[in-house]
């Protein structure tokens, strides 16, 4: 619906003009009305109209006054949209009206206002609306492209390898640097939850950009980057401080960001990029900062060469009973007493060397079967799994303390098979009772999975075989006597029916419990037949 304002000092003109418009276009227009140009303006600030219907002469202030005004608030507000404005005439005021000419007046409605020319007006007005509409739509979208464009291109001018020579296609003019409110500052950001998991890129880029209230500078870009960071280039240090201030209100402490320091030139950006993102992987050694300027990291950091021998000897004392030798060497590895002024750098690269070396050589050796741990090893195989180093760390240690006591109890089974004996003689004295791995490992007091791996290399059959087997075994000596039924022989061999009995001997043996002790009946009788004989 569009917002229609008539102006006139004649209340019935006013009201008449408002009968006539609401007839011939119902529903079409929200009609507001003033007696004068001064109480119009103040309409017009709280309710901006698409067309306005003004007379001339107008006490307090005439409707020339009105044009003049409305056209200031509209150059003042930023979006450069003026209302269609109809001037109502009489005769003698024609000349007057012309000076109404440099406010772009649509058209002129002499009095007696005469209703075709009325409806005319405001059709041609509706056009005019249309048209303005269209150009403004094309307008915003090819500003839109450009900013666009503009962002890709400040995105690849930041993430060119070092070295790398900037050129015309991310210049000055391709980012659109000349409209960067300098000095600047770069911020990179990213959103942590409890658990590690990050926030979406696009969703936390809305969320910043709705929180950002512009109070305390303008924004000169914010995009995501390639690594799903949100990076902001804005006019001042204070707005990246407030922005962290409102998501910690909010109850969302998961947000971190990285500031660089002072930028002023073209040359300053990458500069600033890499600063901010620097600053942000050192949130991950402060427990407790969420914002970290980068003058706030200058100096020298402490950096080390990766400790091979170090890592050697870690993977060296797994499965043995040194457990506080383990954890002093991860201590010594990481050199926790240097922290924070460890370089971060140095704790990535001996992280990777750790998964390469010692994790890896574990899960080739042992597969599959260390599922206890196999979770936990998926996610501190990157450091960037978690919100804090200390976190990183504490999962760490835990999951070599898990590798140590698996390893430790596969070695104990293989080395000494009198668990794995015991067990095997605890299934042959209690085959026919309900029977699973979890009571015969407890039985032994040996863990699931150390069990599960040490008993299929004692025997060379997993549990589930084993036990059918020693249970059809046993089922054989029984249906060599013929004082049973074979419904009640699977009972009695811990098969819970006959049914699930027969399919396992079926399975195991190739014919059916009937088959086979029909096969035993015939055997013995050829055997005395031939003893007869």
């Amino acid at each position: 619906m569009r917002s229609l304002m008539i102006v006139d000092d004649e209340r019935n003109i006013r009201y008449g003009l408002k009968t006539m418009i609401e007839r011939e276009f119902p529903d079409m227009y929200d009609i507001r009305m003033a007696a004068h140009g001064r109480e119009a303006v103040g309409i017009y600030q709280e309710h901006a109209a698409d067309i306005v219907i003004t007379d001339i002469r107008m006490p307090v202030m005439d409707g020339i006054e009105l044009i003049k005004s409305l056209a200031d608030m509209e150059s003042g507000s930023g979006r450069g949209i003026r209302p269609i404005v109809i001037i109502l005439s009489g005769y003698d005021d024609f000349e007057y009206a012309k000076a109404a000419i440099q406010y772009q007046v649509k058209d002129y409605l002499l009095k007696p206002i005469r209703r075709d020319e009325l409806f005319a007006a405001l059709r041609k007005s509706e056009e005019a609306l249309s048209r303005q509409a269209d150009m403004t739509k094309k307008v915003a979208e090819s500003e839109m492209y450009l900013q666009q464009l503009r962002i890709e291109r400040l995105k690849e001018l930041l993430e060119l390898p070092e070295g790398q020579e900037m050129n015309e296609e991310n210049g000055e003019g391709a980012i659109g640097f000349d409209a960067f409110t300098k000095p600047f500052w770069v911020a990179v950001m990213k959103y942590k939850y409890m658990d590690g998991t990050v926030m979406n890129r696009d969703e936390l880029k809305q969320l910043v950009e709705n929180l950002h209230d512009g109070s305390l500078g303008k924004v000169n870009a914010c995009f995501h980057n390639g690594t799903g960071r949100v990076v902001m280039v804005g006019s001042s240090m204070e707005m990246f401080e407030e922005l962290s201030r409102t998501f910690a209100v909010r109850e969302l402490d998961g947000l971190f960001l990285g500031i660089s320091r002072e930028g002023r030139e073209y040359t300053d950006i990458r500069k600033c990029y890499r600063e901010a993102f620097t600053a942000l992987s050192y949130t991950f050694i402060y427990p407790n900062i969420r914002l970290m300027k980068h003058k706030d990291i200058e100096g020298q950091r402490r950096s080390y060469p990766v400790p091979e021998e170090g890592i050697r000897r870690l993977g060296n004392l797994l499965g043995t009973e040194r457990e506080r030798d383990l954890k002093v060497l991860l201590s010594e590895i990481f050199h926790i007493e240097d922290m924070p002024n460890v370089d971060i750098e140095y704790l990535e690269r001996v992280s990777r060397r750790i998964n390469e070396q010692v994790f890896d050589e574990v899960f080739r050796k042992y597969g599959e079967s260390l599922v206890e741990v196999l979770k936990l090893y998926r996610r501190v195989g990157t450091m960037d799994n978690f919100r804090h180093f200390h976190d990183y760390y504490r999962n760490l240690e835990f999951l070599l303390l898990g590798v140590n006591d698996y390893i430790k109890g596969v070695r104990t089974a293989h080395s000494e098979h009198s668990e794995i004996k015991a067990a095997i003689t605890f299934m042959e004295e209690n085959y026919h009772k309900p029977l699973n791995m979890a009571m015969v490992s407890n039985h032994v007091s040996l863990n699931y999975s150390y069990f599960s791996e040490a008993f299929k290399n004692h025997t060379g059959e997993n549990f589930v075989v084993y036990l059918k087997k020693l249970r059809i075994a046993k089922a054989k000596e029984l249906l060599e006597k013929e004082s049973m039924k074979t419904m009640d022989i699977g009972k009695a061999v811990g098969f819970e029916n006959s049914k699930q009995f027969s399919r396992v001997f079926k399975e195991l043996e190739g014919i059916s419990p009937h088959e086979y002790r029909l096969k035993l009946q015939i055997e013995a009788s050829l055997n005395s037949d031939s003893d007869c004989s």
